[in-house]
């Protein structure tokens, strides 16, 4: 009997060691780092020139697996209140119902739900939300080359996409002397956690 319960004992520690482990991802963990990453824009001025801009506040993670680019995932939040164009009047003017309308939208987002490798980087499908619409778009993101510097891992990605606002209900009446399309350079580098 005595051996019966020592297999039992034994039995029971196995099972509670295996269900305490966690199977390895072969996904590293990138935070954005906001002081080498930037999302910028730039959009039409009665069509003879361009206004550029950036978003101050911006936050975001990514997972990264190599073996399987399947299963990365990119996840991007930007505050929209943090828009800045050099000019206080005008960036007051864009947190207005008008333009973003900060208050009742308070950020821009995009979470991947899909990505595959490709030449010199990723083609990562997802879920873009800004003024309250979402739609599904693809970027591609160049770049990924890993970097050590000072014993932290790095890695970073550029990508440009094209957007019209009237396709994100922003106000017709605002959409004329600043044009329907907005260009936006995202310039992410990540930080392994």
């Amino acid at each position: 009997m005595k051996r019966v319960y020592r297999i039992l004992a034994s039995a029971v520690v196995i099972g509670a060691l295996l269900g305490g482990c966690t199977i390895a991802s072969a996904a590293d963990v990138y935070d954005y780092d906001g002081v080498h990453s930037s999302v910028s824009f730039k959009a039409r001025h009665l069509d003879i020139s361009w206004i550029h801009g950036r978003f101050n506040d911006v936050s975001g993670a990514f997972s990264l697996d190599r073996e399987e680019p399947s299963k990365s995932t990119f996840s991007l939040v930007i505050q929209a209140d943090s828009v800045d164009t050099a000019n206080e009047a005008r960036d007051k003017h864009l947190r207005q119902p008008d333009y973003f309308d900060t208050k009742q939208y308070p950020t821009i987002e995009f979470k991947s739900t899909s990505t595959k490798a490709i030449d010199g980087g990723y083609e990562v499908t997802g879920d873009f939300t800004m003024h309250g619409t979402t739609k599904e778009i693809t970027l591609v993101l160049k770049g990924g080359e890993e970097h050590v510097f000072k014993d932290i891992k790095r890695v970073a990605f550029s990508t440009e996409l094209s957007l019209k606002r009237s396709d994100y209900g922003f106000d017709p009446k605002a959409i004329g002397p600043i044009g329907d399309k907005v260009l936006i350079m995202i310039d992410c580098e990540g930080v392994q956690k």
